[in-house]
């Protein structure tokens, strides 16, 4: 959420903001828009103040024996609060045709954020590893897991496209996939576990901008609550409201869960294999920071998940994404696209984004500085996934698969599979 007062006073700069999100200048409307919300507003006041004074006089008249003036201030006394309701009205209809108007505004980006229109724009920051060289033509995860154990048919008899059943070795090296990953960000990069609901109200996921704009993209269920498409929602927002100490800060949090997206903007994408489901599990990370911290805390939360890539041996690339190609509420995004020898393409694994404090405004989150008792900021927020569940076995099946169509089982996780080390086709 953007805050008028800056658009107020940064006119230019927010419109050029705009300019390199491919958006049209707004500034000049919205001010005006606010314009008529302040002046609204101050006459609601105007006329609760005459009202207050006016009640105050009718004592004042009666005391002195003036009847007929007392009468006529009770007249406009009624005649105020006659009027009041429509121009609270008024003054509320433009409050939240201002705020209707700012909600669905996208995060301006940072300056250092590269200029484009699309993902072809986006600059690649680094490489790390080399792609395996096979003596035989690797096949996709979609043609070689189904004999593991990736049972796509059952997934779409049960509930139709874009779910997936897991079975035996395949649904344990999942398991330990999530275990292995949840281990790493707790202990090695100081992540403090959570647990939190799959399902959450409409606070938590306007707060961490998921609506208005995108609800078609999520589940509700029929009583009102939505689906997680992330836990980013329910981690972030557990600080929504709060008045945080900043001796708390920086709050690191992560989560394995489910998630559930509609996918409604994605429509003959990936609709083959397990890449993009509706349900699937990711390790989330959050972190809560004060503002002058969130630029070396992407980097550091950016690096957390690269380390799960690298002690999977999975050969990645690193790209800070141009103005076109990032999210809603993002100001800074990297995305990790990991190698899929199958595809013969590097494929999104992980996305980490620097929010700034465009979250923080939506869920009025703030911290107190120290040694200020009356100052307080509002604090920035970031998230990223460490990593995407599915997506890396798709991964190490591919990167780890062999003619037979078996699969290696990595090193970084046979203390999760029981004394197994190749998963092999039925």
């Amino acid at each position: 959420m953007h805050d008028i007062r800056f658009i107020r006073e940064n006119r230019e700069a927010f419109d050029q903001g705009l300019a390199r999100r491919g958006l049209p200048a707004q500034a000049d409307e919205l001010i005006a828009l606010d314009e008529q919300r302040r002046a609204a507003t101050t006459q609601v006041q105007l006329a609760q103040s005459r009202r207050n004074e006016a009640s105050k006089l009718i004592g004042a008249a009666m005391g002195k024996g003036d009847k007929a003036g007392a009468e006529a201030i009770k007249a406009e006394v009624a005649a105020l609060k006659d009027q009041m309701p429509a121009l609270e009205a008024r003054a509320d209809e433009l409050a939240a045709k201002l705020k209707a108007a700012l909600e669905v505004i996208p995060n301006l980006p940072a300056d250092d954020v590269p200029h484009g229109a699309g993902e072809e724009e986006n600059v690649e920051v680094s490489r790390w590893g080399t792609p395996r060289d096979f003596d035989f033509t690797p096949k996709e995860h979609a043609d070689l897991a189904p004999a593991l154990g990736m049972d796509f048919e059952t997934g779409a008899r049960l509930s139709g496209a874009r779910f997936t059943f897991l079975r035996g070795d395949m649904a344990r090296l999942h398991r330990a996939l999530g275990q292995f990953m949840l281990d790493v960000q707790t202990r090695e990069h100081g992540y403090e576990e959570c647990n939190p609901p799959v399902l959450v109200g409409d606070d938590a996921m306007y707060g961490t901008d998921k609506l208005p704009k995108f609800a078609e993209d999520s589940f509700r269920t029929t009583d009102g609550r939505w689906l997680i498409p992330t836990s980013e929602a329910p981690l972030t927002a557990s600080v929504m409201g709060e008045l945080v100490d900043e001796s708390a800060l920086p709050m690191r949090l992560t989560a394995l869960t489910l998630c559930f997206r509609s996918e409604a903007g994605a429509a003959g994408r990936d609709t083959r294999g397990f890449i993009r489901q509706h349900q699937f599990e990711k390790c989330e990370l959050v972190s809560i920071v004060r503002p002058e911290d969130s630029e070396a805390e992407h980097d550091r939360m950016t690096r957390a998940a690269e380390t799960i890539l690298e002690r999977l041996e999975l050969p990645y690339r690193k790209l800070l994404l141009c103005t076109g190609d990032m999210g809603f509420g993002a100001r800074k995004t990297y995305d990790l696209e990991v190698w899929l020898p199958g595809q013969g393409a590097y494929r999104e694994i992980s996305s980490c984004s620097n929010t700034g404090d465009f979250q923080a405004r939506r869920m009025n989150t703030r911290y107190r500085v120290a040694g200020e008792q009356k100052k307080t900021e509002f604090v920035h927020t970031l998230n990223g996934s460490g990593l995407a569940v599915g997506r890396t076995l798709v991964a190490v099946i591919e990167n780890y698969q062999h003619a037979d169509g078996s699969v290696t089982v990595p090193d970084a996780l046979l203390p999760y599979m029981g004394g197994m080390t190749t998963l092999r086709p039925n």
